[in-house]
């Protein structure tokens, strides 16, 4: 084994141990999330799957943006197929491994190159439309220096990674045309071949210097990427498809009964019920309505803040932003993952039962953002991988009104309705018919 494929298994098994560790970290995270059984319908789960996270449905509303990431995703994902031959010649020696196929290998390695040269001309549009036109929804208050640097620096990585694949392989080309050792004739090369007149002027020890240093700039890019993903809000590439399989399936509006509440209801219509007894499922005692702090949430909710693409569609198509009101759905799943980070870090340095005396509402989220929410399921809607932001602001709600009592005075006035007249309006029950009275 010569020492180029020491490195390599070297360079390997570290990234993928390093990947592995974040992934353990994640997943605790998200574990600190109640149950929440979505195993329901599966064959609708996985129709979902297919068309929201496979095949894009939802990005296609915004035809270019839908475009452009279509390309990019499927250059994401076929390119990488390459890698299977990369990791083979890294490991044992050889150089196009797989060129044994024949003229199937000559298709592939032709289709990646044409997939490499669009996947670089999206990228640059992409930045374009960051930095040059402006697109507002990536310049909201949220969008601070990581938020707003994050996509620019993956941007220019896959711009970068990909011209390096081209040139390598133009280097390759022109060796193989003249017969360099090693470098036996194989692949197509539709895109590169239009780099060769840059480069067939050079000698032969400077080509290979060119080609092994692309390949190498390739290999530590897609390793440096895999580990920079769980810190970025490209974790969706991997995320998007667990997160849209355990989507909400029920029609959106819909929300669901707080279980504690529904118990507590039938034990003040049950003469017979003993309020002080042990629960019957061996459940204990309810800790908290809604939610305070991530650990309130569900493990879906927390798997929703790690998968958020922080697009900003939802932010663009929430009507309460769009007239100026603090809510920004996009903020909310981004506060969620920053806190549920910071309980993460707290707890592995100082233990499970430490607290810092914060939480996600009040100290991430504040109470305007969530009353501003009009409930109409914008965000819902709009989001490609199927996020559900509404979800967390009605749990924020849910304990600022049962455990802590506030609410705007207009809904203050439609509670003590409700609880007086059984109703939300200022009458008697008696009253109620009275209108028919006037005709």
């Amino acid at each position: 084994m010569h020492l180029e494929n020491i490195a390599f298994l070297t360079l390997f098994i570290t990234a993928t141990a390093l990947f592995v560790m974040k992934i353990r970290e994640i997943r605790a995270n998200i574990n600190m999330g109640h149950d929440l059984d979505r195993s329901d319908n599966a064959s609708e789960r996985w129709k979902t799957m297919a068309l929201v996270a496979i095949g894009q449905k939802k990005m296609i509303t915004r035809p270019l943006a839908g475009l452009l990431h279509i390309v990019v995703y499927a250059g994401f994902i076929i390119i990488n197929i390459e890698m299977l031959e990369i990791f083979t010649d890294g490991i044992f020696g050889t150089h196009r491994a797989f060129s044994g196929l024949g003229g199937f290998y000559n298709f592939l390695i032709a289709s990646f190159e044409v997939l490499a040269f669009l996947v670089l001309v999206a990228c640059v549009v992409f930045l374009l439309r960051r930095n040059v036109a402006k697109v507002k929804r990536f310049h909201y208050r949220e969008m601070t220096s990581f938020p707003k640097s994050d996509a620019n620096l993956i941007l220019i990585s896959e711009v970068l990674m990909m011209s390096a694949f081209l040139i390598m392989n133009a280097c390759d080309l022109i060796l193989q045309e003249r017969g360099v050792e090693h470098f036996h004739t194989a692949g197509a090369f539709p895109i590169s071949t239009f780099l060769v007149p840059m480069l067939d002027g050079m000698g032969d020890g400077g080509l290979i210097l060119i080609e092994r240093a692309c390949w190498w700039f390739h290999i530590f890019g897609v390793f440096a990427l895999l580990n920079y993903l769980p810190y970025s809000k490209h974790f969706h590439i991997v995320l998007a498809f667990p997160n849209v399989f355990f989507s909400n399936l029920r029609p959106k509006g819909q929300f669901n009964n707080l279980e504690a509440v529904t118990k507590e209801v039938k034990l003040m219509f049950d003469p017979n019920a003993d309020p002080y007894a042990a629960p019957a499922d061996g459940g204990g005692e309810v800790k908290r309505f809604g939610a305070k702090d991530v650990t309130d949430l569900t493990w879906k909710q927390l798997l929703d803040a790690y998968t958020c693409t922080e697009c900003g569609r939802c932010s663009s198509s929430c009507p309460a932003n769009q007239t100026g009101k603090l809510l920004s759905p996009r903020k909310i799943m981004m506060d969620t993952r920053d806190r549920m980070e910071e309980i993460g870090r707290n707890r592995k340095k100082h233990g499970k039962d430490y607290t810092d005396n914060k939480s996600l509402l009040g100290d991430y989220i504040s109470a305007e953002e969530v009353w501003a929410c009009t409930s109409c399921n914008a965000c819902v809607e709009e989001c490609p991988v199927n996020i559900d932001p509404l979800s967390i602001i009605i749990d924020l709600r849910r304990y600022l009104v049962m455990e802590e009592s506030k609410a705007p005075t207009e809904l203050t006035g439609m509670f003590t309705n409700i609880e007086n007249n059984g109703a939300p309006w200022q009458f008697s029950p008696a009253d109620r018919l009275n209108w028919a009275n006037e005709a």
